[in-house]
């Protein structure tokens, strides 16, 4: 003969798991923007990394291809500026990496709590499915 609480642990069953897939879909929607922008940024960042590298590249052949020094100095300025261009785009990449490790760390440790959780709860629901088999009466033996 079935309790009447074993119909309402299947339900808390159903109701856990639904609340952990509305929870998950949740925590993936709040974060998966950020990670995409993220992601734009990057791209973005090293598409314009490519183009200042090929500038280089251009203005190396120039300076090699210059038979006459014409503006050392103004070539040695806009290296320069090219080059402090590449190390900011550098920090950003940096600071994007380490926001989307911390991101990556964070919904690791939201998943490894989640599957702790989920768990717990199937190991107190086997402690009840046994505490009730215990207590269900028992016909007594003849001796």
């Amino acid at each position: 003969e079935a309790s009447p609480d074993e119909g309402l642990i299947e339900d808390l069953a159903i109701v856990d798991k639904k609340a952990v897939e509305q929870l998950t879909e949740g925590l993936i929607s709040y974060y998966l923007p950020d990670l995409q922008r993220s992601k734009l940024a990057l791209q973005e960042l090293t598409q314009n990394q490519i183009v200042l590298l090929d500038t280089l590249e251009q203005e190396i052949t120039k300076f090699k291809e210059c038979n006459s020094v014409l503006d050392i100095n103004a070539l040695f300025s806009e290296a320069k500026h090219y080059h402090n261009k590449l190390v900011n785009i550098r920090k950003e990449m940096m600071i994007l990496h380490e926001k989307t490790t911390k991101l990556k760390k964070r919904a690791l440790k939201l998943q490894q709590k989640r599957q702790k959780e989920e768990l717990e709860r199937e190991q107190q629901r086997e402690k009840e499915l046994e505490r009730e088999k215990q207590l269900t009466a028992k016909p007594a033996r003849r001796t």
